[in-house]
């Protein structure tokens, strides 16, 4: 079974092992996850390269914790606000515009997840794409939903789910908050796009 990475008790510990994860993971957004030795990450910590190995064994178990703590985070949040019960147009309304704000405070994270899949072991790789698949599962259940309904007009939900993830997730690439779009404006621009994308759903007016 895999666990996170270990963590030291006591106050200073508290401290420090949130403060090793936030290093880490700005760092291997930066310069990639090969390219960063545990010296580095210490040195931004603030503490000597051997005690990292109190809070993590390894810098591996470091990237699967980061990425492990982001899927979590991400599941847990789009099952605080998913509105099972409602109409597919809408769950699927929902689905867009929570994967557009949430994601754009996230860009480290984000850009980790996706870009150092690569760099993971086979076990921990398979457990972040299970986690990764439970959300895609989740857009595509909204999908069936609404091709089953006659809603939606869906050749593969499959494709499409992926399809659509990819493109709300490539908004982290270019948007800027102090850009000529506000948050919401960029929501509802989304919307539009993948409400179009998926014939027969029309947009309220």
């Amino acid at each position: 079974m895999l666990e996170p990475m270990a963590r030291k008790t006591g106050s200073h510990a508290e401290q420090t092992g949130p403060r090793v994860r936030t290093a880490a993971l700005q760092l291997f957004s930066k310069f990639g996850y090969a390219a960063v030795s545990m010296r580095q990450i210490a040195k931004e910590v603030g503490v000597q390269a051997g005690a990292l190995y109190t809070y993590t064994p390894d810098k591996q178990a470091l990237l699967f914790d980061l990425m492990r703590a982001h899927m979590l985070d991400l599941l847990d949040a789009y099952g605080r606000v998913a509105r099972k019960n409602a109409s597919p147009h809408q769950r699927l309304e929902d689905f867009v515009r929570f994967h557009i704000h949430y994601h754009i405070d996230r860009a480290d994270e984000v850009f980790i997840s996706y870009m150092e899949l690569r760099n993971l072991t086979q076990d921990h790789f398979e457990a972040i794409e299970a986690f990764r698949r439970r959300y895609e599962a989740a857009l595509e259940d909204i999908l069936r939903a609404g091709q089953e309904s006659g809603v939606f007009r869906v050749s593969d939900v499959r494709v499409t789910s992926m399809a659509i993830i990819a493109m709300l997730t490539g908004v982290n690439t270019w948007f800027r908050d102090e850009g000529r779009l506000s948050r919401e404006a960029l929501a509802d621009i989304y919307w539009d796009m993948v409400a179009r994308m998926i014939s027969g759903v029309e947009v309220p007016a």
